[in-house]
């Protein structure tokens, strides 16, 4: 579990265990109070509870929607091997899917009346470009912008997520 939550930094980890999706730790405290579900304890990690919170497999994307519409960031974790063939200890498990605003293709998490844009800002040589991804679509376009038809073209586009460079953020 923590070598997974290591390499996902800032996501929400649904770590799968059986027929539950479950959150742990700091995951946990925060996903409990976005969902208003259930904050309860699993074990001890260095001597304190192990808070934890879970959703069931067959509703979590409900809960997955309810997580990216507040924000979060979700890694989906998966069993990748079978029960039957297992060895001795824990199944393994691997991150399969990163879900975000931007990247939502599930038909349920989505909004039909409009498009769902992913959307890039870069900058080379003083000039400003976007550049706009539906990924349920498979939509794509890019242009020119200026830091005076930055706010327009983001009102008109409306994308789910906005990725840029750190540096633009200054």
């Amino acid at each position: 579990y923590h070598a997974i939550k290591k390499a996902h930094p800032g996501a929400l980890l649904f770590f799968r265990m059986g027929d539950f999706y479950e959150l742990f730790f700091e995951d946990a405290v925060a996903a409990a109070a976005a969902l208003d579900i259930a904050l309860t304890k699993r074990g001890k990690h260095e001597g304190f509870d192990i808070p934890m919170c879970g959703v069931p497999v067959h509703t979590a994307e409900g809960y997955l929607a309810r997580l990216i519409r507040a924000g979060f960031k979700v890694a989906i974790c998966e069993q990748t091997e079978e029960p039957s063939n297992r060895r001795k200890g824990p199944l393994a498990r691997a991150v399969v899917r990163t879900v975000t605003a931007g990247t939502l293709t599930e038909e349920g998490l989505l909004d039909a009346r409009r498009n769902n844009y992913l959307l890039g800002i870069a900058e080379s040589g003083g000039q400003l470009g976007i550049a706009w991804l539906d990924l349920s679509t498979g939509a794509f376009a890019l242009g020119p912008t200026s830091e005076a038809a930055l706010a327009g073209d983001l009102a008109r586009l409306r994308p789910g997520e906005i990725l840029l460079p750190e540096r633009l953020l200054a």
